[in-house]
């Protein structure tokens, strides 16, 4: 059993403090999303950020912590097959996951960790392959995804930064959409740029920005890690 989120995971924010304005922010972030789609469905999306450390791993945990909140049966996925993170988020073991399912086909059902949150499931990366893109490129993902689509609502992509390998790429040109997060303060203008013209070439669909590690002006010590904007969306052709 997963060690309990309450106490060990304080990244975890909508989950360990609901009522604070980050775990809100998370939430109108997910509504935004949902008007983003509102044409279309949107059932599976990713986080992509340009470089490591700009807080995709914690926007897309904390994303779907809400959707499972909101009641929807959700899975979050470690698509990051070089340098996965969430098993030590979520405190679970990474010993069976993506790379065991679509590599030694194992049954998907398997590789899922039932998480403390009700309605979250948790599909770690597993063992490190030495050619994570052939394998996230490969029919096999395909078909798992389309038999993950029959049975959860919600199907969420933590991946590798963009800019660092192709991984995230491959993915974001399978998901429904894209939300890009880019650190202020961090991320320079031209990796950002470079980030949103990558994932357009991928034929992605990117649904808005969010921008984390903004100072507050409030006073009250610690970051607003989350503002949300459009002006990117565009449909997948």
């Amino acid at each position: 059993m997963p060690r309990s989120t309450h106490d060990s995971k304080p990244k975890l924010v909508a989950l360990a403090n609901p009522a604070s304005p980050l775990a809100e922010a998370y939430r109108t972030l997910r509504t935004n999303i949902q008007f983003s789609g509102i044409d279309e469905r949107v059932q599976f999306l990713m986080v992509a950020s340009a470089q490591s450390g700009d807080g995709k791993s914690t926007t897309i945990s904390n994303l779907a912590i809400t959707y499972a909140q909101e009641g929807k049966k959700t899975l979050l996925i470690d698509g990051d097959l070089r340098k996965p993170s969430l098993h030590h988020m979520f405190g679970i073991s990474n010993r069976l996951g993506l790379t065991n399912v679509l590599v030694n086909e194992h049954p998907w059902n398997s590789a899922l960790r039932a998480s403390d949150i009700p309605n979250l499931f948790i599909m770690t990366a597993g063992a490190l392959p030495p050619n994570p893109s052939e394998i996230l490129a490969s029919q096999r993902m395909r078909n798992l995804m389309e038999e993950l689509s029959e049975e959860f609502d919600m199907i969420l992509f933590d991946t590798p930064p963009i800019l660092a390998v192709t991984d995230g790429l491959i993915i974001s040109s399978l998901c429904d959409g894209v939300v890009m997060v880019i650190k202020s303060g961090r991320t320079k203008h031209a990796l950002a740029r470079k980030l949103k013209q990558s994932l357009e070439h991928a034929k992605a669909r990117i649904f808005g920005v969010v921008l984390n590690n903004v100072k507050r002006k409030t006073g009250e010590g610690y970051y607003d890690y989350y503002r949300y904007g459009y002006g990117y969306g565009q449909k997948k052709s």
